[in-house]
């Protein structure tokens, strides 16, 4: 046997599997290197203990051209106890509430229909069909956040959605008119289980939307820190195509949104009731493959990107400190904590971040131990530069900082370039 052809077979046995279409994952999309799980933020006592770390290696399978990353870490450890509350974020609420009130109007839903959100989170989207007086139901896997949902009287299952639990869903309450599954859809290592989760919720001739980061945009605009161990896939429209006919479901509208940083929201249905999809899925798929994305070399060129964001950040930053000048954070959101592991960056560049979220208070991100205040902190130290992490509500944020030129300080967004405001 040549032993060229004998390396090659253990390298390829060793390699992780698409979870869609189970291929050797043998292409690179981008190597982050080493990070800790971006929502572990840890407590005083814990700042001398060993901190886990685990690859952020995304791949590209070279037969279906799922971006993904694979299984490294249990979604048990991530989702279980969780410190993302979506309500803590206005312009979120609000993008919910247009969206409710768009589905009303679209299929004319009412006191007898059903409404069914999977990663319901703290209840920010269903309490807007408990508004109109549409019954819902939430599915959430982590129980702190989904007792807050339950206080809203917002009628919630603490459990991960998959085939199984979706069926035993679906016997209990009945079968939905719309499922939304709304930035969860990255969210999932089961990918096949839970998309056939999905249709078992949803009624034969109801409606399934999904909501997720498009990874063109991603692409163009170079948001490599919305990579992160929480977000198993990264979707063009061809791949969720792709995604949600291992479930039977098929995607018959798409619509673009500019929700972090630019997203799409799918429609599906099941199969049997799809019919022809619209001229805005035939647009779409048209421009992804004029980006070269329905191919393997059409992925290049992304790691390089990547470096000109942390070279650029890490000047400024440097420079900042030569300068005397002192730089706090806005928010600790998970695209914060890849940022800033991935950049090196530690207390002694970024002395502090604060967010709106009490649960954080008191706390340090995972990895750089930066710690979290509450954003009265600002007003108090009154730093000359304010880096922005959740770059993707720039404009909610920019203002809500307007105070900060009292002092005059500036406002710093790392991405998709470095900006000083």
């Amino acid at each position: 046997m040549d032993d060229r052809e004998g390396s090659e077979r253990v390298t390829v046995e060793n390699l992780p599997l698409c979870r869609l279409c189970q291929t050797p994952l043998s292409e690179t999309f981008v190597d982050l290197g080493m990070s800790p799980p971006c929502e572990n933020f840890l407590v005083a006592d814990e700042l001398d203990a060993m901190e886990r770390t685990y690859p952020l290696h995304v791949r590209l399978c070279p037969s279906c051209l799922l971006v993904q990353l694979p299984d490294y870490i249990d979604p048990d450890e991530i989702f279980s106890e969780y410190a993302y509350f979506s309500s803590f974020s206005d312009s979120w609420v609000a993008h919910a509430k247009r969206y409710a009130d768009a589905m009303i109007e679209r299929l004319g839903l009412g006191r007898d229909s059903l409404v069914v959100e999977v990663a319901s989170n703290d209840g920010y989207l269903l309490q807007h069909f408990v508004a109109r007086d549409i019954p819902v139901l939430g599915i959430e896997p982590a129980a702190n956040i989904a007792e807050v949902a339950v206080e809203k009287g917002i009628r919630t299952q603490v459990c991960f959605l998959g085939e199984k639990t979706g069926f035993e869903a679906a016997e209990e309450f009945g079968r939905a008119n719309l499922v939304a599954a709304n930035n969860v859809y990255a969210h999932i290592p089961d990918l096949i289980g839970f998309t056939k989760g999905l249709r078992a919720l949803v009624a034969d001739d109801g409606w399934v939307t999904i909501e997720v980061q498009h990874l063109l945009r991603l692409i163009e605009r170079r948001q490599y820190d919305t990579i992160y161990h929480e977000h198993f896939q990264y979707y063009t429209l061809l791949t969720l195509i792709r995604a949600l006919r291992s479930g039977g479901l098929e995607v018959v509208d798409v619509e673009e949104l500019a929700t972090h940083g630019g997203s799409i929201r799918a429609f599906a249905r099941p199969v049997e009731v799809a019919g022809p999809a619209s001229e805005a899925v035939r647009r779409v798929l048209a421009e992804e493959r004029a980006a070269g994305l329905d191919t393997v070399a059409g992925h290049a060129g992304f790691a390089h990107a990547v470096l000109q964001i942390k070279r650029d950040l890490l000047g400024f930053l440097i420079e900042a400190s030569r300068e005397g000048k002192t730089v706090a954070g806005y928010g600790a959101p998970g695209k914060g904590n890849t940022l800033l592991n991935h950049c090196g960056i530690r207390g002694d560049l970024l002395q502090y971040t604060v967010d709106r979220n009490p649960y954080k208070h008191g706390r340090f991100l995972p990895g750089t131990h930066i710690p979290v205040h509450a954003p009265e902190q600002l007003a108090i130290t009154k730093p000359d530069y304010v880096l922005i992490l959740p770059w993707n509500l720039r404009t909610e944020l920019v203002e809500q900082l307007d105070y900060v030129k009292e002092w005059g300080a500036r406002l710093v967004l790392p991405i998709p370039q470095l900006e000083i405001v």
